[in-house]
């Protein structure tokens, strides 16, 4: 009777030995499950705070954009217009001409560090002597320095045919020119 006795003992105690390894192996691997979670969301946070700033900055260039080209077309340029000259302008991929050049046509936007710039250029297109053309640049700012978007409007006024006509012609910049 004595060994029956001891011998279950012995078989518990081994229970009770297998159970905690198994108990840990298990809050370990929940705790790993957990951690990758956590990780995922700070990813997906930063990425929607980012995508956020990004649409900011954007939707900042495309107001400035509309602004300055309605004031173009409606002879109010915002802007000072630079002198015209052959071939699409550049004076936009230029730091001191831009910051030199540029205005705020808008005196803030929601969220963003800096008001929306843009800058008009005059240009001569060497196939339509008659036209008269502008390059009109906007930039917009998110949250930081940093989030930028650019936008670009090409208007051209064309009367060559006794009637005044205007074409637009928008596009986006894909990196920041300087």
């Amino acid at each position: 009777m004595m060994r029956a006795a001891s011998g279950e003992g012995l078989h518990r105690a081994r229970e009770r030995g297998v159970a905690l390894p198994v108990v840990l192996v298990i809050v370990s691997m929940m705790l790993v499950t957990s951690a990758a979670w956590f990780e995922s969301s700070l990813f997906e946070a930063r990425s929607a705070a980012g995508m956020a700033d990004h649409l900011r900055s954007f939707h900042a260039a495309d107001a400035a954009l509309v602004a300055c080209t309605r004031a173009l077309i409606g002879g109010t340029a915002v802007a000072p217009v630079t002198p015209a000259q052959s071939g699409e302008p550049t004076g936009w991929k230029r730091r001191e001409t831009f910051e030199a050049q540029a205005a705020s046509p808008l005196s803030s936007w929601p969220g963003a560090t800096r008001a929306p710039q843009c800058l008009v250029e005059a240009w001569r297109i060497a196939t339509r002597p008659e036209a008269r053309a502008y390059l009109v640049t906007a930039r917009g700012y998110g949250a930081t320095e940093n989030a930028q978007s650019w936008l670009q409007m090409q208007v051209v006024f064309d009367g060559s045919r006794g009637e005044s006509r205007v074409e637009q012609h928008w596009r986006r910049v894909v990196t920041r020119p300087f």
